[in-house]
């Protein structure tokens, strides 16, 4: 009986204290409620700002991952502390933890640095044509931790941002234009003038080759077993490719038209019959 009287006089002993506490409990429920209905009208507020203004998709994304997640921090450590936690002892239990958090991801804390840089810094954007860490592609996706790239393969790369950031970056659509330069060979004993004037005239037909900076044709090398001509040319990224490929083509057909030959390397091998010849060490040995 007396086990019974001191059970009943704990449970309403708990049961005071709650009732006691239920105010501040309702309390925190309603805090957090609307700091979450708040952080939701802030979030979209921004979105809203974004939608009206020529922007970076990258930056939008992290600017509204980055307010979302530090106000959510923000209403927690509120709502902790309208609980009755000490603010004291949640900073030093904040502080541990991300310690603790910190030395367990080094790893993923330099590549979120990383991300952070190239969105500020933008050496690229989505949809550059670039090459880093021995990759190259086009950038799909800039994301806080990763860089994803579609590579001329069509298979899709996924490089750390701290890696990235830290690397040697090759944007090749960053000035809307590049510079070709590709070589042709002709034998030695054809016209240098004309082949010049072949070439040159081929790459006046090309309407997507700039004029400014003017394209040259040039003799570049007297090789081994060539006279080498460079092709130097400006033209859009956008018909690049397809004018590389063209030119290659066109240039080899337009000079064999023109009586032109395109030489290989070759190399003369002469055979010598030993014992035909004089002073030989057969004949010294005979002797």
């Amino acid at each position: 009986m007396d086990k019974l009287n001191n059970y009943g006089a704990i449970a309403k002993e708990y049961a005071n204290k709650f009732i006691d506490y239920l105010p501040t409990l309702v309390g925190a429920l309603v805090l957090l409620v609307v700091g979450l209905w708040v952080i939701k009208l802030i979030v979209k507020y921004v979105k809203k700002i974004f939608e009206r203004k020529d922007h970076d998709k990258t930056l939008e994304l992290f600017s509204i991952n980055a307010i979302r997640w530090g106000l959510k921090i923000l209403l927690f450590v509120l709502v902790i502390t309208q609980l009755g936690v000490e603010s004291a002892s949640l900073v030093a239990a904040i502080g541990a933890a991300g310690l603790a958090i910190g030395l367990a991801m080094q790893g993923s804390l330099s590549n979120l640095a990383g991300g952070v840089l190239i969105i500020i810094l933008k050496p690229f954007k989505v949809g550059d044509w670039i090459e880093a860490q021995g990759v190259s592609g086009s950038v799909v996706e800039i994301s806080l931790f990763y860089t994803k790239l579609d590579t001329f393969g069509n298979q899709r790369a996924v490089i750390p941002n701290g890696e990235l950031s830290n690397d040697n970056i090759i944007n090749y659509s960053y000035n809307g234009t590049r510079r070709e330069n590709m070589s042709f060979g002709i034998s030695y004993d054809d016209d240098i003038k004309k082949a010049k004037e072949v070439l040159t005239n081929l790459v006046k037909e090309q309407k997507d080759i700039l004029e400014d900076p003017a394209p040259q044709v040039i003799v570049s090398e007297l090789g081994d077993n060539s006279v080498n001509f460079s092709v130097r040319y400006f033209a859009p990224n956008s018909v690049f490719w397809d004018l590389h490929w063209y030119m290659i083509e066109e240039g080899k057909i337009r000079l064999e038209e023109a009586g032109m030959t395109i030489p290989y390397p070759q190399r003369d091998v002469y055979l010598y019959d030993q014992t035909k010849m004089k002073g030989t060490e057969r004949e010294k040995t005979a002797e």
